[in-house]
């Protein structure tokens, strides 16, 4: 694939966009919810713990540690502060689990990568936990892939400024792709990126927000395995 210089640099979101995420938090928080089951139905403690969570995002940031002490914060609360110590081990277990679940690979992110990869700079942009986010593209197979790396605490326009001037040839000359409108694709079009969607069957509520299908630079795919021919279609119309 050749390309000239108005496109340089493609940035990829990980979770949910080359591999799952949401929905081990989706099966946490049912197990969860079943370990309260005395104190509330499922419906009032999803809530309780969604609030917590919108309180502890400025203080935790994103990823597992934190939804982990949400969980915590929400069972004192909803027990009235007398939830046992046992149940606070089993949610500790419960987050455990999370952070050594197997990555499992959305399909035709290693094709898709492969592909791009040496024709385009490619870099991995991730917001979430350190430490989590690492264990996870190492174990994904795809880490020499990439010409970068960056894990962040958010995405903002911002952020996507920042990272493709240092990286790439800037951000009208860079595309960012991910699942999630809100962090991966308006940021990016605020900046001056591209932006392609690829929607996710799950999308944590706090991600979701109107698609900017008025923008010129506003891209929606299916799945991975189209993004090489959008890719391609931009750079001839360009």
């Amino acid at each position: 694939m050749r390309h000239d210089g108005r496109l340089t640099t493609i940035g990829f979101d990980a979770d949910d966009t080359l591999w799952q995420n949401e929905q081990f938090f989706r099966m946490t928080e049912k197990r969860f919810v079943a370990m309260l089951a005395d104190h509330g139905d499922e419906t009032l403690i999803s809530a309780r713990l969604l609030e917590a969570e919108k309180r502890n995002l400025a203080i935790y940031g994103f990823g597992i540690k934190g939804f982990t002490l949400s969980m915590i914060e929400t069972a004192i609360e909803v027990t009235e502060g007398r939830v046992p110590a046992k149940t606070i081990a089993e949610i500790l277990d419960a987050g455990r689990d999370m952070l050594s679940h197997p990555i499992e690979a959305l399909p035709h992110t290693r094709e898709t990568v492969e592909r791009l990869a040496g024709d385009y700079q490619l870099v991995l942009i991730t917001k979430g936990d350190l430490f989590d986010q690492e264990r996870k593209l190492a174990q994904s197979g795809l880490g020499d892939l990439f010409d970068a790396v960056e894990i962040v605490s958010d995405k903002s326009a911002a952020s996507y400024v920042r990272i493709f001037n240092r990286l790439g040839g800037g951000p009208e000359q860079s595309m960012m792709v991910g699942n999630s409108l809100k962090s991966d694709v308006v940021p990016a079009i605020e900046a001056g990126s591209w932006g392609v969607h690829v929607p996710h069957e799950l999308t944590w509520v706090l991600e979701r927000v109107e698609a900017p299908v008025e923008e010129p630079r506003f891209r929606e795919i299916s799945d991975l395995g189209q993004l090489p021919g959008l890719i391609e279609s931009i750079v001839k119309a360009s």
